[in-house]
């Protein structure tokens, strides 16, 4: 060591010795701005990815509910309610009894239903056969008028015959061949021949008149029939129109559900008087249920039926998506269907952005495992599928 040269060790102190503190933060400066830069350059990317791929292809609202084609129970005939079966959110299924009204009144409906049918048959049979005896009758005053026809017959050749033979004893007369006495039989016979013969005509004239009258009793009683059998007879099928209604309204007084779904706002009890038309109870249908959606109008510029949806509920959490479609838009803004529309009557330049509803349809399997209920809030993010 003590041999070396001593401008060769300065070298080699110089170069293992630390560098000055001000080159240190020199680099230290440069490094930070590297990383920042390299940060600044990959957000960059980043959000020009993003911008390039999503952009304006999700649309998406926390502003929408839970909502159904609710089904309002109704008394379709009065009566008294005798038994109440469901009570405010009970689950029940279509076909379901819900409540019964008292069934006196019309059972009493349909035994006097059923004896009006009765009652239709026997007057119907009665004109069938009515119709039996006119055709007889008919046929009766023919051989009336073929017997008086014939008498008329007679009647016109005894007078043929008085007339003849008053005829031959006038011309007698002047000769003393015939006698006063005889002419004046001559001519008596002829007139009462004479009078015959219209007693005749007149008989047969009553009897064409009398067959006219049952002809148009029989003509009159086969309208009524019709042609038709005895079942299908109008009278017959009113009377059992009557007797279906009265069974009708037998049946309407227990009262089932409707539908699947939650009983809710029940406003019946036990003796009370209902009219027909009464709403007394609904049943939500949950596993028909949708999703009302109000999207800002500038949204739905990409937004068309079909696309799809996902949705999640502040009932379940973001744990819980649901998938449905859009359906459908209303015909109306929110606003406008208010019962009071905003106008903007004043003058002022502020414009309000308008939300329009938007239908979006759910899964019914989804909603039998996570089952919604009405007026629930939902996040709803619509694909629509642009770049």
């Amino acid at each position: 060591m003590a041999d070396r040269d001593p401008q060769i060790m300065l070298e080699e102190t110089a170069t293992l010795a630390p560098p000055a503190p001000a080159d240190e933060a020199t680099a230290k400066r440069k490094r930070g701005f590297a990383i920042l830069g390299g940060v600044v350059f990959a957000a960059a990317l980043a959000f020009g990815g993003y911008e390039w791929l999503f952009a304006g292809r999700y649309v998406e609202t926390d502003n929408a509910y839970v909502a159904a084609e609710i089904a309002p129970v109704t008394a379709l005939a009065p009566g008294t309610v005798i038994r109440v079966a469901a009570v405010d959110t009970m689950q029940v299924r279509k076909g379901d009894v819900l409540l019964e009204l008292d069934p006196a009144d019309a059972r009493i409906a349909v035994a006097e239903a059923e004896a009006a049918v009765a009652q239709a048959l026997r007057r119907v049979n009665q004109t069938v056969e009515t119709g039996t005896a006119l055709a007889a009758q008919v046929q009766a005053t023919d051989a009336d008028i073929r017997r008086k026809q014939a008498l008329v017959g007679v009647a016109a050749a005894n007078l043929a015959r008085a007339r003849l033979d008053l005829t031959r004893r006038e011309a007698l007369v002047s000769g003393g061949a015939v006698s006063g006495e005889e002419l004046s039989s001559a001519r008596n016979a002829f007139a009462a021949a004479q009078g015959q013969l219209a007693v005749a005509e007149a008989d047969l004239a009553q009897a064409r008149a009398a067959r006219g009258s049952a002809q148009g009793q029989s003509n009159a009683n086969a309208a009524l029939v019709g042609g038709t059998p005895v079942t299908d007879n109008p009278d017959v099928l009113a009377a059992k129109a009557r007797l279906d209604r009265a069974k009708l309204d037998l049946a309407r007084t227990v009262i089932r559900a409707p539908v699947d779904g939650i009983v809710t706002q029940r406003a019946v009890q036990v003796g009370q008087r209902v009219a027909a038309g009464t709403v007394l109870m609904t049943v939500v249908p949950l596993g028909e249920a949708h999703v009302d959606a109000n999207f800002k109008e500038g949204q739905l510029r990409r937004v068309a039926p079909g696309q799809p949806v996902e949705l999640t509920s502040d009932l379940y959490g973001s744990g819980v998506v649901y998938r449905g479609r859009v359906v459908g838009f209303s015909g109306s803004t929110g606003s406008a269907q208010a019962l009071i529309p905003a106008q903007n009557a004043t003058g002022n330049w502020i414009k309000v952005v308008q939300r329009l509803p938007v239908r979006i349809a759910l899964e019914p399997k989804e909603l039998k495992e996570h089952p919604l209920r009405v007026g629930l809030s939902m996040s709803a993010t619509i694909d629509t599928g642009a770049k």
